[in-house]
């Protein structure tokens, strides 16, 4: 038992030292800027990105990352890390997102890309392995995307994720896992998960309809039929408007200059519409009819439908309408346990910012309500200095 116990606790840590941190940005000082490249695609007015704390935060200097600094722009900045592969290995893509200034139309997602990319061409259109991350666009477009691209096509996940949509920090971490399963977590909470090949339409369909099977001549899908021997009532029909009956000619009427009065039409109360026969059970009603699948000839399974052949760079390519984004703590790795950790103080920010947040909003509403109270103070004067001032009669001037 010793012996398996041994082996276990071998393997164990075998298995810890092989994870790796492929790349991990906090942006702590300014050096990051000879790291990260921005791209110089024609035919794009890009923003910058100046490091910063934002407005509020919980720690000044540890809360520090790159922040879009320039409304209605685009955003393409990208790095590149030692290249690696995914085979046997979990692939766990995080960082966090700080919509302090409220975003009203906005990128907040990270591209991943292999080794071909450009940095300084990245545009758009640049061939990505996958994006992740929130977007938002007025009331209608709060979600998580999640495009893996499969085979030179990129597949949007099939399932709708809502992102958060405040002005404080959150983390968004996508764990694909080499099983052929997946994770998002949304602040450390699972927000979604299940299966490649269930959630991206990444290989064709399992099964397919029966290119052979057709409906019978003979099948009655009608639930219910018109009475055979239901007859339309001899006082149905009716005509939709009738003369108005208390209507009269206005005294004033020339029929050789007005032409022939007629009184105006209303609806007729007695009018019931189109006849149409009652319903009835159909004797004759076989169900819906479902149309049969056969296996589909086109379908292969693909059992490392997870696997990356390369990975080495990461990137921005964003358009917002409002600047204000802070991105941070940007993480590539296989290892699931090491980004929890990263992610543990995230609880103690979100307060942290909360509460330097209201502290400052306090303070602009006080400042605001003394500004009033001023511009207040300042009208009154006016309208006393008004009433001071002297009245000159009509005969001092004839004195003078």
């Amino acid at each position: 038992m010793k012996g398996y116990l041994l082996i276990f606790v071998i393997s164990a840590s075998i298995c810890a030292s092989l994870a790796e941190v492929y790349l991990e940005e906090k942006f702590q000082d300014d050096t990051w800027e000879k790291n990260w490249i921005y791209s110089k695609h024609p035919g794009k007015e890009f923003g910058k990105f100046v490091r910063t704390a934002g407005k509020f935060f919980n720690d000044e200097e540890e809360d520090k990352g790159i922040q879009t600094s320039q409304d209605a722009r685009f955003y393409a900045l990208s790095t590149k890390f030692k290249p690696f592969g995914t085979e046997g290995k979990d692939l766990v893509v995080q960082f966090t997102v700080k919509h302090e200034q409220n975003i009203d139309c906005g990128g907040g997602y990270v591209k991943v890309f292999d080794c071909s990319l450009n940095q300084e061409d990245m545009h758009g259109e640049s061939p990505y392995r996958l994006m992740f991350g929130p977007d938002i666009c007025g009331p209608g477009t709060k979600k998580v995307h999640v495009i893996l691209n499969h085979n030179d096509k990129n597949v949007l996940i099939n399932k709708d994720i809502r992102c958060k949509d405040d002005v404080y920090t959150h983390s968004y971490t996508l764990i694909i896992k080499s099983d052929n399963t997946y994770e998002v977590l949304i602040d450390g909470e699972k927000a979604e998960g299940g299966e490649l090949e269930a959630d991206w339409d990444l290989l064709p369909p399992k099964k397919i309809k029966d290119p052979e099977a057709k409906k019978p001549e003979d099948w009655d899908d009608r639930a219910t039929i018109p009475d055979p021997d239901d007859t339309k009532p001899e006082d149905w029909d009716k005509p939709e408007h009738i003369p108005d009956p208390e209507a009269a000619k206005p005294d004033d009427w020339d029929d050789e200059m007005d032409g022939e009065w007629e009184p105006p039409m209303i609806d007729n109360p007695e009018f019931k519409g189109e006849w149409s026969p009652k319903q009835v059970d159909n004797p004759a009603y076989k169900g819906a009819w479902v149309h049969p699948e056969v296996d589909n000839p086109e379908y292969t399974p693909e059992p490392d439908l997870y696997k990356q052949k390369e990975i080495c760079a990461i990137g921005f390519d964003l358009w917002q309408v409002k600047s204000g984004t802070i991105f941070d703590n940007v993480l590539i790795t296989d290892d699931v346990e090491y980004a929890k950790k990263a992610m543990a103080g995230l609880k103690d920010k979100q307060d942290g910012e909360k509460k330097n947040k209201e502290e400052q909003d306090k303070v602009e509403r006080e400042a605001a309500k003394e500004e009033e109270e001023k511009k207040e103070d300042n009208e009154d004067d006016d309208d006393d200095e008004d009433d001071e001032k002297p009245v000159v009669e009509e005969n001092d001037h004839d004195e003078l």
